[in-house]
């Protein structure tokens, strides 16, 4: 029988500025300001649909993504927060991330969003200088990434992520850590550091910019790792890099494949049934109009799908192999249902091959599979 795992609950707010070349999320320019009331409204009407699956379940982390999310107002996160615990219990220590750009850092909107109770922030910062920033679509430069991180420290917030990236148009090996050692400088509990790469249906796709040789890539990463942990940052997962007791708690629900309700525009969610042992995906139509006029009809907002019980084991581990630590090997039949067994014989495999490793009942990735890791989650596809 499947075990309740822990719940979380990701809200998706579309409108950017301007759309990035290289993002292949689910983000639409904002002509003119973004119908902020309505959009929560939508939301709202939304977690509605959802609770029945969700009875008497408590949120342990909810993350507002988008998008641009700092594009709303202080009062349209507090309303919207404020509608959530109105319809569904939310732990008093309950994480609650906003992400925010740079370019829409206000002092006023910060201390706003402390106020109506988020209480951690992720900053988009992606690189500290012009030319990178040019290249990315950015729509702010050095000073503005710079004055972000002391406007959310000034705001109450001691506790925030830094986005950045690696492996950028033209980028060396030093200007990759010179970016890196800005971020440390700035103080983050936590840091985002991962490789620019060319998504499907996105404009780099199509056109793609001078990207580092694979050489470069490597040093700037393996470089980059030594950079973090020298100055404290611990790395738990493929990108993610916290300092002692911030890592990021939604995420890490996420790669133990806990469950999720995902609310707006493009969201996906994920929850199980233990009665039933079931465990069933859910999607939101993407576009921000059709999910706007669809508020008030939800059997047309989305859809959604149970996973079969051959798609489990991989499903699971394309999520929990991204994890320094591996995964329990109880928490595989806690999650699945199903027990390790049905990992084999590919898992004594991946073992002899010195790509994976048991200890203590944990099983994860060796240094190698690490490196790997699209590599090992291959043996694992049906």
């Amino acid at each position: 029988m499947l075990a309740i795992p822990p719940l979380s609950l990701y809200i998706h707010i579309p409108w950017c500025v301007r759309k990035c070349p290289y993002c292949d999320f689910n983000s639409h320019r904002a002509d003119g300001a973004p119908p902020e009331s309505s959009y929560v409204n939508a939301l709202l009407a939304d977690l509605e649909r959802e609770l029945p699956a969700v009875a008497g379940r408590t949120v342990e982390t909810i993350f507002i993504g988008g998008g641009t999310p700092s594009l709303f107002g202080a009062d349209a996160i507090g309303a919207l927060l404020a509608g959530v615990r109105a319809r569904v219990e939310v732990a008093e220590e309950a994480e609650i991330t906003l992400e925010a750009n740079p370019g829409t850092a206000e002092s006023g909107k910060f201390r706003g969003f402390r106020e109506a109770g988020v209480n951690r922030l992720s900053i988009g910062v992606q690189s500290f200088e012009p030319e990178p920033l040019r290249r990315l679509g950015r729509i702010h430069g050095r000073e503005e990434a710079l004055r972000a991180a002391d406007l959310a420290r000034e705001a109450g917030f001691d506790n925030f992520n830094l986005d950045l990236m690696f492996g950028l148009p033209e980028q060396s090996p030093d200007q990759a850590l010179e970016d890196l050692q800005t971020a440390i400088g700035l103080g983050p509990t936590h840091l985002s550091f991962y490789q620019l790469t060319l998504e499907p249906n996105t404009l780099f796709h199509k056109y793609p910019p001078p990207l580092p040789e694979d050489d470069a890539i490597w040093a700037m990463q393996r470089e980059g790792q030594a950079r973090l942990a020298e100055h404290g940052y611990c790395q738990y997962e493929v990108s993610a890099y916290g300092q002692e007791g911030f890592r990021c708690r939604h995420n890490l629900n996420y790669w133990r494949f806990g469950d999720y309700l995902g609310l707006g525009a493009g969201a996906h969610g994920k929850v199980t049934d233990p009665k039933t042992g079931t465990i069933t995906r859910t999607w939101k139509i993407k576009h921000p109009q059709h999910y706007l006029d669809a508020a008030g009809q939800p059997e047309r907002q989305g859809g959604r799908k149970k996973v079969e019980r051959d798609e489990l084991p991989f499903e699971f581990l394309m999520n929990a192999l991204r994890l320094r630590e591996g995964f329990a090997e109880a928490l595989f039949f806690e999650r699945t249902g199903l027990p390790v067994e049905i990992l084999e014989p590919k898992l004594s495999a991946c073992l002899d091959e010195g790509w994976l490793e048991r200890r203590n009942g944990f099983l994860r990735c060796t240094e190698t599979g690490y490196n790997f890791l699209d590599n090992v989650l291959q043996r694992f596809l049906r």
